[in-house]
């Protein structure tokens, strides 16, 4: 596995343990010889493991569309930045860019970003696997929601697992990494 795409928040959230949570991924990423694939932004969430990602010497790749670059304000010092049409083109980029996908905490750009993931999966339009860094719990509610969708008919079981989860991003990318090979 040589690059993640990781989609997160372009505010930093009000605990400080979601921007902790960013740097210790871009020390997992960096430490894993993986390569950073995110939207592009310099400010919250994007900003932090963009930065600390290239800081330790990794490789950081931005996608962001020219309407965003400069409301998120665009990262002048990636290794790679990608200004495409819209949103759409984003998400495609980002995915052909990936072998596979992180949700951090983050906002609706974030859910849409992840689900638009995972559906394709369900559809096998891709077969990466999708990873959630559930930092503080961040996650909980909606991975219990996922379940409550399935027991309800909804999702089927094999598709919540679609959704690995740990707090720990060496873990997650171990769990990420064992997925590929399975």
């Amino acid at each position: 596995m040589k690059t993640l795409a990781v989609y997160c928040g372009a505010s930093h959230g009000v605990n400080p343990i979601y921007t902790d949570c960013a740097r210790a991924l871009a020390g997992a990423l960096v430490e894993h010889n993986i390569g950073l694939v995110y939207g592009g932004g310099k400010v919250g969430l994007m900003g932090v493991i963009a930065d600390e990602v290239l800081r330790l010497g990794g490789e950081a790749t931005g996608v962001i569309p020219k309407a965003l670059v400069e409301r998120e304000v665009g990262h002048a010092g990636l290794t790679r930045l990608f200004v495409v049409k819209d949103m759409h083109e984003r998400k495609a980029m980002m995915a052909e860019l990936s072998e596979g996908f992180i949700a951090m905490p983050g906002g609706m750009g974030t859910l849409e970003e992840l689900f638009e993931m995972l559906t394709w999966a369900q559809l096998g339009i891709h077969a990466k696997p999708i990873g959630l860094l559930n930092a503080n719990g961040f996650w909980d509610g909606l991975v219990g929601f996922v379940r409550h969708q399935s027991e309800q008919g909804f999702v089927r079981a094999e598709h919540v697992d679609l959704m690995r989860v740990e707090a720990d991003p060496h873990a997650l990318i171990r769990t990420l990494r064992a997925a590929v090979l399975s």
